[in-house]
């Protein structure tokens, strides 16, 4: 049970949240009621947005959601209401520049190294993810599974 600071809301998180009919919707939904109430501020970045909307407008036969421009702009407006966005900047790029280097991170996983940057640059200690391994490497953060946030 990590409630210290901060967390980031990974983007599959958020594609969760916004489908009531996804089998792990209840579990992140909870999470989130969770962090909330214990005073957690949740967080969010551009990136989460970007691949949140190319998934959500994606066509179902691309393995997306099918949905309208409109569809996705009333699902992002809560996420806009409920967390705060953490900007990119020069510290960001810097950070990024830094930890791919260090880390010597290629492929895919240059997403991931963006969203850990961002978190160093703010002092974001958690993400909250399914996907924890992918951010295993980057000591100064803490990937939390939703099943690991408890009352």
């Amino acid at each position: 049970m990590v409630y210290a600071l901060g967390y980031l809301v990974d983007t599959n998180i958020l594609l969760r949240l916004s489908r009531r009919d996804d089998p792990q919707h209840q579990l992140v939904k909870q999470a989130l009621h969770t962090l909330n109430g214990n005073g957690v501020d949740l967080y969010f970045t551009l990136q989460n947005i970007a691949e949140f909307w190319n998934v959500c407008t994606r066509p179902l036969d691309r393995n997306g959601f099918g949905l309208s421009i409109g569809e996705v702009r009333q699902c992002v407006e809560p996420i806009e209401r409920t967390m705060t966005l953490l900007p990119d900047n020069v510290q960001v790029y810097s950070a990024w520049r830094r930890l791919i280097v260090d880390y010597n991170v290629h492929g895919v996983q240059v997403h991931d190294v963006r969203l850990a940057a961002i978190m160093q640059v703010y002092g974001v200690p958690h993400i909250l993810t399914f996907n924890q391994a992918d951010f295993m490497r980057y000591t100064h953060l803490q990937a939390i599974h939703p099943s690991h946030v408890t009352r």
